[in-house]
C-alpha cells in the first residue's frame, strides 16, 4: 500500500468496494441536503450535521457498530469546483475515498495533500480538517464514519489553530 504522507494511505479500490459490499447489508439512501427542486427528506439528518447546509451529502447507510456506543455511517459527498467544506471535526474516525475530481485535503498537524480519484484518506477522531475541490469537475468522495451514537456527524471548528 502506497503512503502519500504521514497517516494517508492509498486504499485499493477493490478492497474498499469489498468492504462496502460486506458491511451493514442493503443500502438505504437519504439525501442530507437537497435543492429547491428536491428538498431533503423530513428527518433525514438526526442530529443536525453542520456540513449538510454547505455541501451535497447523501447518507447511503447507517447501522449500529459492533463497538458499543458507536455507529457506522456511510456518506457520499459532492463538492463543487472551488468550494471547501470548512474546518470541521467528526466524533470518530473517517475512512474516505475520492470517487471523482481533485481535492486538496488539509488535516491539522499534517502537510496539505492533493487527492485524486482513486486515492483514499484517513482522518482520526476530532481532528480538524478541511477539503477543497480544485476542479474543473465536481469532487465526489465516499466516507465511512465510525462515530459516537447520537452525535452530529460533522461539527464546524470556528477557531482553527492551524489557519
Amino acid at each position: 500500500m502506497r503512503k502519500l504522507s504521514a497517516g494517508f494511505s492509498l486504499i485499493p479500490m477493490t478492497a474498499l468496494a469489498l468492504f462496502m459490499m460486506l458491511s451493514a447489508g442493503p443500502a438505504t439512501a437519504q439525501t442530507t441536503q437537497g435543492t429547491a427542486a428536491n428538498p431533503p427528506a423530513a428527518g433525514s439528518e438526526k442530529p443536525h450535521d453542520d456540513l449538510a447546509g454547505k455541501l451535497v451529502r447523501r447518507v447511503i447507510q447507517r447501522a449500529p457498530s459492533s463497538i458499543p456506543g458507536r455507529e457506522i455511517v456511510q456518506v457520499e459527498t459532492e463538492i463543487p469546483p472551488g468550494v471547501e467544506s470548512g474546518w470541521h471535526v467528526h466524533p470518530g474516525e473517517e475512512v474516505g475515498f475520492i470517487v471523482a475530481g481533485k481535492v486538496e485535503m488539509q488535516v491539522e498537524g499534517r502537510p496539505t495533500v492533493i487527492l485524486n480519484a482513486g486515492d483514499g484518506f484517513l482522518i482520526p477522531p476530532r481532528t480538524p480538517h478541511n477539503a477543497r475541490d480544485l476542479g474543473p469537475e465536481t469532487g465526489r468522495m465516499l466516507s465511512t464514519y465510525i462515530v459516537e451514537q447520537g452525535q452530529p456527524i460533522a461539527t464546524f471548528v470556528h477557531q482553527h489553530a492551524g489557519k
